[in-house]
């Protein structure tokens, strides 16, 4: 706009702005076509007046493409620590001088986590493991685990065990893994500030080449590690691109020893801005709070997102991290009326 100092991409992002709730009534609720990096990005902009605005209409959201349903999951490492990769954000790193150690579960120890977690309601089990990739112990463990969870407790058994080849990808499906997770974890423009000994293309090839097997594909961010708002858009869109069944959300919960160690705090406001724009961004993606969010929301911020956009949620403990009592999830879906989801419907 000649003579103002305003720009016509000024006028146009403060129109996106101004518009981004109306818009995305239309587009996301009534169309349930997600929103665009730059729509994304208004909704991440939006003022903290307008932000009950904003979750109620990423809840009507997601009641209208996914349904009242909660899906519960429980995860355990069936390798801790050691991990050869340098990502800035995790205390599992062989690289850095934290307080966690290598070590192996037994099967029995995997089994018995797997009963534990099918008595809460839940409905999925991750097997998760501190590597690059799998190498053929860890397969065969695997392979052993899953047979024997099957066989021992009546629960999908998801797994996540790093960057994998395409014989990996096929054998895992044909064990009858159910869904297997490899995050993004950051936009590709800032995946090279907080990882250096793989790349953001590498995690996608993985993640194109589970589903390209047939498993459900679980692929999810860490929000919090430096990157700006726009490259938090940036991020919301490329794992739409993915099409993945499940994204979770994990908040920076800041580890010892680690890179990332002195990093602040999501804010509560930042973080339920984030759950909203990417339930716009992901209409019918089951969206699960995982990491991090006891110490960015608390209890009233917990509740707060289950009523903005989150339809899932993994009960008790992280993998090196404390969790909420699964009970005490389970109690805040009862006093929400959110109904727990039956195994039989994911089947």
């Amino acid at each position: 706009m000649e003579g103002t100092g305003v720009t016509d991409t000024d006028a146009r992002e403060s129109s996106v702005t101004d518009d981004i709730l109306e818009i995305a009534r239309q587009q996301v609720l009534a169309g349930g076509r997600g929103l665009g990096e730059a729509q994304v990005l208004a909704c991440l902009r939006l003022p903290d007046e307008r932000l009950g605005a904003l979750l109620a209409l990423a809840h009507d959201v997601r009641l209208r493409w996914c349904g009242p349903d909660v899906e519960v999951e429980g995860i355990v490492s069936v390798k801790t620590g050691g991990c050869p990769e340098d990502c800035h954000f995790c205390s599992q790193s062989g690289r850095f001088d934290t307080p966690v150690r290598s070590v192996y579960l037994n099967i029995s120890e995997l089994v018995a986590a797997a009963k534990a977690t099918a008595a809460t309601g839940a409905t999925e089990f991750c097997i998760v493991a501190a590597v690059r990739g799998p190498d053929e112990r860890l397969m065969a463990q695997v392979k052993t685990a899953v047979e024997a969870i099957r066989e021992a407790v009546e629960i999908n058994v998801a797994c996540s065990l790093g960057i994998l080849t395409p014989s990996q990808a096929g054998e895992l499906a044909g064990l009858g893994v159910h869904r297997y997770n490899h995050n993004l974890e950051t936009a590709r423009s800032f995946f090279g500030q907080v990882v250096t000994t793989h790349t953001w293309d590498e995690r996608h090839s993985t993640c194109s080449l589970v589903r390209s097997v047939g498993m459900e594909l679980c692929c999810g961010a860490i929000i919090g590690m430096g990157e700006s708002l726009e490259q938090r858009a940036e991020l919301a869109v490329q794992l739409a691109g993915l099409g993945p069944h499940e994204v979770p959300l994990n908040f920076l919960n800041p580890r010892p020893g680690t890179p990332l160690a002195d990093r602040p705090i999501v804010s509560g406001p930042d973080a339920l801005r984030t759950i909203a724009a990417f339930r716009l961004a992901l209409p019918r993606t089951v969206l699960r709070y995982a990491g991090g969010r006891e110490l960015t929301l608390g209890d009233l911020g917990t509740e707060a997102g289950m009523l903005g956009g989150i339809n899932a949620i993994i009960v008790g403990n992280y993998l090196t991290t404390l969790g909420r009592a699964a009970q005490d999830d389970i109690d805040m879906l009862t006093r929400l009326r959110m109904p727990v989801k039956a195994l039989s419907a994911t089947l």
